[in-house]
């Protein structure tokens, strides 16, 4: 009964996808294809080709799967079945098309910030001999050029040590990358093994010397009059208070959260419900109340105003998970600590903070990331074009009619990307410990 129940579901679900592939998906496309923009290329019966190259990947899986399979089992002696080893390269082929999908604004992005043009409305199709380039399903990269990078770095001037800071900042970047991928290779994962350890001291040198960079990057080093050569110097403006503001919401959910998990006092519960009612507003709703209070504290247009408005939203949530992460301790180690004479707050100094590290870099990360390309609440604070914050940096490009800048907004977003980008793929492994030791109380 049970392979025959299996037999049906499979036959049904055959029958699904041959209505989806055959049917559904060709009327679909042909509707879309009745009307082509300016400057694309119609391919007729263009989705038989994209049919039936997934039906040929399909069936390379299916033939490799029988071939494999009857190898192993020729070896063995054994019968075993290939459609679980069908079933996997199948579903290993729909995540491909799906990472691939998820990708493709990417590399259209980076395709438009070499393109000199500033423009996205091409009435003339690429002039290629390949059908893909002719079609944009893939970017023309013929007339590619750095003349939109070279925008945001003209009339930036370095001086002698910035430059001996940012060899060293690459030096120390490029051993961290490459010990990662060596201890990848060889299989090495215990954290506290010599290769670990000197990935660890690289990477501490190489934030080390962005530190230094970024907080001695002046503004009179941008001299060019054009305001988007001073994109260098929003990227710096934000990585400032990005990182300000995280190692203050470090501090505040620390203290807030250590208080809600070890002490009982009145009004405990009711304040943790506030939190979780508090998270349920969007932090826009509250921008007439952060401005007028900044106004009467005269922090309008400064840095401090806006930490202090970054720094109030992640109090509710990172105390929450620091709260949650502190119940998964046991008690007896503080316990221990004071029997040998410890008081309360050096049992949460030597104790708890160490093993608190990595929900502390998570929550940092957390505000790190959320507060770097954040605009609304930045353009309502902050004032001049050498105080603006890559938000507001890339708004610029797009903010007059019929004058958007899309190479230059393009090469910005690619730029202004890296830095997070490096800094989450550095620490994301973080961000996974974080929420699952927040969440799960033992």
């Amino acid at each position: 009964m049970e392979r025959l129940s299996r037999y049906i579901y499979g036959l049904l679900g055959a029958v699904l996808v041959v209505w989806l592939l055959f049917f559904y998906v060709p009327n679909l496309l042909s509707r879309i294809q009745q009307s082509v923009p300016f400057g694309f290329v119609r391919i007729e019966n263009g989705w038989l080709y994209v049919l039936g190259g997934i039906i040929v990947l399909i069936a390379l899986i299916l033939a490799y799967s029988l071939i494999l399979t009857s190898i192993n089992n020729a070896r063995s002696g054994r019968r075993k079945s290939p459609w679980p080893l069908f079933a996997q390269g199948v579903t290993h082929l729909l995540i491909w098309i799906v990472l691939i999908t998820a990708f493709y604004p990417v590399l259209q992005i980076v395709a438009a910030s070499f393109d000199p043009n500033n423009s996205l409305y091409k009435f003339a199709p690429p002039q290629s001999d390949n059908l893909l380039v002719r079609s944009r399903v893939i970017p023309d990269f013929a007339q590619a050029s750095l003349e939109n990078y070279s925008k945001l770095f003209d009339g930036v001037q370095i001086y002698a040590y910035q430059w001996l800071l940012l060899l060293v900042a690459l030096l120390s970047l490029l051993g961290t990358l490459s010990l990662a991928a060596y201890r990848r290779t060889i299989g090495d994962t215990q954290e506290g093994s010599p290769l670990a350890n000197t990935q660890g001291r690289f990477l501490s040198i190489f934030t080390l010397a962005a530190f230094i960079l970024i907080i001695f990057l002046s503004p009179s080093q941008f001299t060019s009059p054009n305001t988007e050569a001073k994109f260098i110097l929003w990227i710096r403006n934000t990585l400032l208070v990005s990182g300000v503001t995280g190692a203050l919401a470090v501090a505040l959910t620390a203290t807030a959260g250590y208080a809600f998990a070890r002490f009982s006092f009145p009004g405990r519960y009711s304040t943790l419900l506030v939190f979780i009612f508090i998270q349920m507003f969007p932090g826009f709703l509250g921008l007439v109340a952060i401005y007028s209070l900044m106004s009467n504290l005269n922090l309008l247009g400064t840095y401090t105003g806006l930490i202090l408005a970054y720094s109030g939203g992640i109090i509710s949530f990172g105390t929450w998970v620091y709260k949650g992460f502190l119940e998964s301790i046991s008690k007896s180690l503080e316990e221990a600590a004071l029997i040998d004479g410890a008081t309360k707050w050096q049992a949460f100094i030597r104790v708890l903070l160490p093993l608190s590290a990595p929900m502390f870099v998570f929550i940092f990360l957390l505000q790190f990331v959320g507060t770097y390309s954040e605009f609304i609440l930045a353009n309502l604070l902050l004032t001049g074009t050498d105080s603006w914050t890559v938000g507001m940096g890339l708004r610029n490009f797009t903010s007059g009619q019929f004058q958007t800048k899309w190479g230059l907004f393009a090469a910005a977003a690619v730029l202004g990307s890296i830095p997070i980008l490096a800094i989450f793929y550095g620490f994301q492994r973080y961000f996974v410990s974080g929420y699952t030791a927040g969440s799960v109380k033992e």
